[in-house]
């Protein structure tokens, strides 16, 4: 694919936020994993986790199960079969343009 025939519409505004992208980075291979180890993994706060958590399971990308460990709350979010389509095809994307050759200077 010539770097003219690159699409922007492919690119999922969603996924594209570096913080979502790592949040699908790490469960396309983590198949579940819990709050706190996103938050350490990304180095996000919990605010800003929690808010771009919503905005994928918004999305339907991510499933978020709250549940209690003893008195503690859990907070545990694995990759929906939607979520993992869409990140394939945000990667797809995004390779697209990279594996495109680059134009000679005008």
């Amino acid at each position: 694919m010539a770097v003219d025939d690159f699409d922007i519409e492919r690119i999922d505004e969603v996924i594209h936020g570096r913080l979502r992208l790592g949040v699908m980075a790490y469960l396309s291979t983590a198949d579940v994993a819990d709050f706190n180890q996103l938050k350490a993994k990304l180095q996000a706060t919990d605010g800003n986790l929690s808010v771009h958590l919503r905005k994928l399971e918004d999305a339907g990308y991510v499933a978020i199960d709250k549940s209690f460990a003893g008195r503690k709350p859990l907070t545990r979010v694995r990759l929906t079969e939607v979520g993992r389509e869409a990140f394939v095809r945000y990667l797809d994307a995004i390779g697209a343009l990279v594996d495109a050759p680059p134009r000679a200077p005008a």
